[in-house]
């Protein structure tokens, strides 16, 4: 019974360059009927240019699990440390120009 469960485990390598992360400050999601892509972008002060970091493209279903699990994770993260402050909506600029290059 113990190799059975073993082998229905999922084994996921997180490669040493990958572990080190990349930050981000914003994110561009758009869509089409099959499929969901999330920009990651590093917004730097003062700089009018800003490039993509990370692109992710999911199935439908997949965006759907991984908003379901945000909720989750949020939802442990704001019982342990307080409740997570968004600014003001009227103090964030708005993002009208918005312009992707390939």
């Amino acid at each position: 019974m113990e190799n059975r469960e073993m082998n229905n485990q999922l084994q996921i390598e997180l490669k040493e360059d990958v572990a080190q992360g990349t930050y981000a400050n914003l994110a561009v999601i758009t869509h089409s009927s099959s499929e969901f892509i999330v920009d990651f972008v590093r917004v730097m002060p003062g700089i009018p240019k800003a490039s993509v970091k990370s692109r992710i493209v999911l199935a439908p279903e997949h965006a759907k699990r991984l908003l379901r699990a945000l909720e989750e994770n949020i939802g442990k993260y704001e019982r342990t440390f307080g409740s997570i402050r968004l600014l003001d909506e009227q103090s964030i600029p708005p993002m009208t120009n918005l312009k992707g290059e390939a």
